[in-house]
């Protein structure tokens, strides 16, 4: 069915601006690299200032869900593209790592307020649910990839300074387009007489919250939740310092390239075919979940992942060639996963609770999963970079364990289910 002129309207401004976050979020871990040398500092702490930014992202998720269905989400959403565009720029003003911390510490605030806020938008304004979530999917895709591709190509022929600046221009570009976007934000929810439904501020009292919470922890999502966690846990394990990693390995110095390019670059184009190989992933684990069981799915990928995790070191010490294809599987399975926890927040929540479910699923993703950057900085100072890998590897066997009793507990929405999540909020 095609999509009605409001679907169309909220769809463009969502897809810019999930774009647009991720377009800074993974413009990050590029400018890591440059800090390292520009500060001189130690990879312990970039990583540990990196995180401050990163936390936040995540852990904002559940008070940012909250102001949303106070505010409206497209207001939300508007501080939210404002604020990052504002916070990247004052990059270029830093006098010290410590100055970027406050810059990364206030984008991470205010990046945080976009998931909560722009999924309730879709859901409460989009006829097309279901049309327009795969869009913004592939919009934030194009952003993950688009946002290191850039700033390694800009960084090429400018400072970092400047390059800062520059990536907050689309950020500016897409307030504006906001500013201008006219739609219905709760088309999709309208009573027969007009009013808009599941608006009600009742959500926000502190009882309600808690009593909503432990409801919904009480059952299968407290695995659920500690799944995602895990995911983000290896997610940013990996994709922080990749690009440092990559950019150190004998294949990548065994090369003359171009005298336009440093040595520095090639590791990060390499970084980038990893993400546009997640695309693949994502697309394929999607048509998936609708075959396969999630649980199952969860187990096979985080196995793959551990096997991934053990194979870096070897795989590194090989020529260009098997490098770029290990990052190529990488990224394909790295964003496989997210289909599947994703469907799993669908399969094992009541449907009155998805829009807390999202909250916690972004603070677990985001918010905790952010703690395996200082670990990772840790590791590469004091220990090895098998090291690091070898951690990765027991992170994904724990989320296979933990997939693995999803499997095998009650089947969602099972008479049983209900009956161990009736008991355990009783109790």
């Amino acid at each position: 069915m095609a999509l009605n002129d409001n679907d169309r309207s909220i769809a463009a401004f969502a897809m810019l601006a999930h774009a647009t976050v991720h377009w800074f979020e993974l413009a990050i871990p590029i400018f890591l690299v440059v800090w390292l040398e520009a500060f001189d500092v130690s990879v312990a702490l970039v990583g540990l200032i990196v995180a401050i930014g990163y936390a936040p992202f995540g852990l904002g998720a559940l008070p940012a869900g909250l102001l949303a269905d106070r505010y409206g989400p497209k207001r939300l959403v508007l501080v939210c593209l404002a604020g990052m565009s504002l916070s990247f720029a004052t990059l270029a003003v830093a006098p010290s790592i410590y100055a970027v911390a406050a810059s990364l510490l206030c984008w991470g605030i205010l990046a945080s307020i976009y998931h909560p806020a722009g999924l309730a938008l879709i859901s409460t304004g989009v006829e097309e649910r279901g049309t327009v979530f795969a869009w913004h999917g592939i919009a934030g895709n194009v952003g993950i990839a688009l946002g290191p591709f850039a700033t390694a190509t800009l960084l090429l022929v400018t400072d970092w300074r400047i390059v800062a600046v520059a990536l907050a221009v689309p950020g500016a570009f897409a307030t504006l387009y906001g500013l201008r976007a006219r739609f219905d934000p709760t088309a999709a929810v309208a009573d027969d007489d007009g009013t808009a439904a599941g608006a009600s501020n009742d959500s926000l009292s502190p009882t309600e919250f808690v009593s909503n919470s432990r409801s919904l922890f009480a059952g299968p999502f407290l695995l659920v939740f500690a799944v995602v966690t895990v995911v983000g846990l290896y997610y940013r394990g990996v994709l922080t310092y990749l690009p440092e990693l990559l950019n150190g390995l004998p294949a990548m110095a065994g090369i003359e390239p171009p005298a336009a390019l440093e040595e520095l670059s090639l590791g990060d184009y390499f970084y980038v075919a990893l993400l546009v190989a997640g695309m693949a992933g994502q697309y394929v684990a999607g048509k998936l979940t609708s075959r396969v069981p999630v649980a199952r799915g969860l187990v096979v990928v985080f196995v793959g992942l551990a096997v991934l995790a053990v194979a870096f070191v070897p795989v590194s010490a090989m020529g260009l060639a098997p490098v770029l294809l290990y990052c190529t599987v990488l990224g394909f399975a790295l964003f496989a996963i997210e289909p599947f926890y994703q469907e799993a927040v669908a399969v094992y929540t009541p449907p009155d609770g998805r829009g807390l479910s999202y909250g916690y699923t972004y603070l677990g993703m985001f918010g905790l999963g952010s703690l395996s950057i200082a670990l990772g900085g840790f590791l590469l100072d004091h220990a090895t970079i098998a090291a690091l890998f070898a951690t990765l590897a027991a992170i994904a066997l724990l989320g296979a364990a933990i997939a693995l009793k999803l499997l095998v507990g009650p089947e969602p929405g099972s008479e049983s289910a209900s009956t161990e999540s009736t008991t355990a909020a009783d109790d």
